[in-house]
Order: structure tokens, then sequence, then C-alpha cells
């Protein structure tokens, strides 16, 4: 059958006679009522919604009512991954106004810079008000492949004038750096929650306007769209820190057009990495894998040993999430090559400058976690916590797979105490994904939660990661 086009779904959706664009996307991706419900649930208690959708409810949309919150756009999410496809609100005749919103937009890896900065101003006003953000904005995993793709060809058409590196030259350059530095040492210190709106707002109403402007030299270009692509992948991770996925995908998206822009194969694949962590992380470490292998393709000749570090344990992640154990130790064995290659901190891009040995090895113990593997984990997750005391999202999620460690090998009290000092970081720490370590690790708890000791970490943990399931 035909995709159905946005027009089509402008003329057809909300009416009063029903919304036949709808039934007939249900009907080209082979998904009933009740399958569609379940999946909009599902997916909406995994970003953050609690939704209680039946068969019923899909009647009537169907019959022309207009869902309520975010659930269009995770009716768009649901078949978009059944579809192959991306597919927005409005492709399934959700929004009567001809204009796409920007959350749909902000997908795109747009052909035309001009538009993308465009976005970018408007995403970060409407993230910052949250002007028709109501509820959780979805990730779309389906919404991945044109930007890989789009990014990959343009790679292959300037293999000659993307530079391994930016540059830092003085004037407005410099002092986006410096804002970005300032907004590294927040993130690490207080995680991604306490310096989001932050970072969002000096991005679209200081630096996007710097690239609106015309006249800037273009070697200052150069590096104005750098770090304008370089605070979009920050805006993503920390967005992706708090919980915020589908922002996080679509800074990131954005982000990604901006570095080719900047001519900046680095941070490209550095962005790809962010992507494939996302992924992976939200139930997709087929994508993560695909994102980590187009970030191998991007930096293998760029001159950064640490940024290919990362993309290969990116891969490893992902491998490990899909049980693959031999694909994770050729992945990690790969990484750790790269690491030996690298000529120290100093010698690299700004952008990879804090990978370290103790990152490889907390990303090595979260991969032996997943194969459960629980003595590799335990040694590796100890070793990660050897430096970076300042890094206190890192300290806590390696805590947290060290007491899963501890766990696995029936260690209930030394697992328990890990567990607690990792509940203590997250006091002074934002994180989302700290929170879901240490959440997965009372998960791990159930079969023991006859113990005093397991009831006692539970009522401790309440005010932090809520009440257990």
């Amino acid at each position: 059958m035909a995709a159905v086009t946005e027009g089509q779904a402008r003329n057809a959706g909300g009416t009063a006679g029903g919304n036949g664009v709808l039934g007939a996307v249900l009907k080209e991706a082979g998904c009933s009522y009740a399958s569609l419900a379940l999946r909009v649930n599902e997916l909406g208690r995994r970003q953050g919604t609690d939704t209680r959708y039946d068969k019923a409810s899909v009647t009537r949309w169907l019959q022309g009512q207009q869902p309520r919150g975010n659930t269009p756009e995770l009716i768009a999410a649901v078949l978009s991954e059944r579809l192959g496809r991306a597919m927005s609100p409005a492709d399934l005749g959700f929004h009567p106004d001809p204009q796409r919103p920007v959350t749909s937009r902000a997908l795109v890896y747009g052909e035309d810079v001009a538009e993308t900065l465009h976005a970018l101003a408007e995403l970060g006003s409407t993230d910052i008000s949250r002007r028709s953000l109501l509820g959780t904005v979805p990730f779309v995993a389906a919404a991945l492949a044109n930007p890989q793709r789009d990014w990959l060809l343009w790679l292959l058409e300037h293999q000659e004038t993307a530079s391994p590196s930016p540059s830092v030259s003085g004037g407005p350059v410099e002092q986006v750096h410096a804002m970005i530095a300032v907004f590294d040492q927040m993130d690490n210190h207080y995680g991604g929650g306490g310096v989001r709106t932050s970072i969002v707002h000096y991005l679209s109403t200081e630096v996007v306007p710097m690239l609106q402007r015309r006249g800037t030299p273009p070697g200052q270009r150069l590096g104005l769209f750098a770090a304008a692509a370089r605070l979009a992948a920050m805006a993503g991770w920390s967005s992706y820190d708090a919980g915020e996925y589908g922002l996080a995908q679509r800074y990131m998206t954005q982000g990604l057009r901006l570095c080719a822009e900047g001519r900046d194969r680095v941070l490209g694949g550095q962005i790809l990495a962010g992507l494939s962590h996302l992924a992976t992380g939200l139930g997709r470490p087929d994508e993560g894998v695909a994102l980590a292998r187009a970030g191998i393709v991007t930096a293998r000749d760029a001159g950064s040993p640490l940024g290919l570090m990362r993309l290969y344990a990116m891969a490893a992640r992902g491998h490990a999430a899909q049980g693959r154990a031999d694909d994770v130790s050729t992945a990690l064995r790969l990484a750790d090559r790269q690491l030996e290659a690298s000529k120290g901190a100093e010698q690299e891009s700004p952008w990879v400058r804090y990978l370290d040995h103790h990152y490889l090895q907390a990303e090595s113990a979260l991969c032996f976690r997943d194969l459960g593997l629980a003595r590799q984990a335990e040694r590796t997750a100890s070793e990660s916590l050897g430096s970076g005391a300042d890094r206190r999202r890192r300290q806590a999620i390696s805590r947290s797979v060290l007491a899963t460690a501890h766990l696995q090998q029936d260690r209930l009290d030394e697992a328990v105490g890990t567990a607690t000092l990792a509940l203590e970081t997250l006091g002074a720490v934002h994180s989302e994904r700290s929170v879901q370590a240490l959440r997965d690790f009372r998960r791990r708890l159930e079969p023991r939660r006859a113990e005093p000791v397991v009831q006692e970490f539970e009522r401790r943990s309440r005010a932090v990661l809520g009440a257990a399931a």
C-alpha cells in the first residue's frame, strides 16, 4: 500500500467522519487495535508517562477523537517502529495545523542549515517555556536511520575538507568554548538535570543568533559551527541524563547537522556515540551498534584514538545488551588498542580529552554486568572508581554496577553497602541515568525482599528512587 502523505493526513485527521488516515496506516503496519494500545502504554511507561489505553481507546481515535497530551507522539513512535520509517502525528491525521510541530521537524537531518538553526532556536524556546510540550517527547527509534544515512553521504562527499578537530581562535569562538567548559564542569559535578536548561538557553538565544548573522569570517564561522554542534550534543546528553529521551534524540540529531558545517569528524563521531548510548539504553541495542559503527567509520582517520575508543565501547554496550559475548570481547579489545594508541589527552581533540582508562573500565563493567560476568564486572567497576572523584555521576553508576556484581556472587551485605554509597552520591547529582542504574540493582534484590538488610535499603532508597514496583 502507498505511504500516506502529510497533506492527506491533515485533510483526513480529526474530523467528524473519523480519522481514516490512522486506520489506513494501521492496516499498512499490520497492527491490531489491542497491540497498538499495549505498545503505546509500554512506550509511555518507559519514557515517564503512565497511560492505560485499550482497543476501545484506539476505536475512539479512529472515530476522530484527538488523544490527550503527548499520546499522538507516542502513537507515531510505535507506528514508526512497525513501518521502519519516521511518522509524525500529522502523518496520522492528528494535527490540523499545516505546520509540523518542531518536535517532529527536529528529528530530521535537514539539507538547509538555515532550517536547522531555525529548528534549534524554536526547539530551545519551546523546551524552556514548555510551550506545546504536553508531557514527555518520545524517543523514535525509526527516525535514527535517515540522519545516519545523510551524515555518511556528507562524509563521503567531503572527505578532503573534513577537518580532524576544531580550532579556537579568539573572539566569539573562544567565548563559546569557555562556556562549554563551564557547562562541562557543572555537568560532571551535578548531573545533566542541573545544567540542562542553561545549556539549551545559551545555545538557542546566544549561539544560534551568532550563526544566523552575516559577515562572520569563514574560518571563525567553521569554529562557531563546531562549537554550536558541541553545545547541541551537550543539550542532548544533559536531556538524556535528565530523562528527557525524546529531546535528547532531537538535539543530537540537529547537532550532527551542525557538525557537518563545522567540518569536524571527531565531534561527529562523538555525537553518533551519544545517539548509540541513547538507543541501547532505551532498548534498541541493534540501533546502538549501527550508530557506533557509523561513528567508527566517521572517526577512523580523524586522528583521535580516544574518540575511537569510546565508539568501540559503545559498540560493546550494544552487543552486551544482546548477549553477544564474543562481539563484546572483540569491541573491548579494539577499544583498549585505541586507548594504548593515544599519545595523551593534550594531543587529542578538546571534545574527547575527558576520556581515559577509567572511562573504559566503567563501560566495560556495564558490559560484563549485562552478560552476567560478575567477577569481571567487579574488577572493572572497582578500577573505574580509582579516579575521577569529581565525576560523581560516573562514580554513582560504577558503584551501582559494583553492587550488582557483589549480588551476583551472593555477597548480599557487601552489595547493599556499596549500593548505599551510590545512593548517598545521588543526593548531590541530578542524573536519571544514575538513578536508573541503582533501580536496576534494586530490582535484582526482589527475590531477597524478606531479608532485613534489603528492607532497610528499600526504605532508605525510596526518597531518591521512588517506591519499588
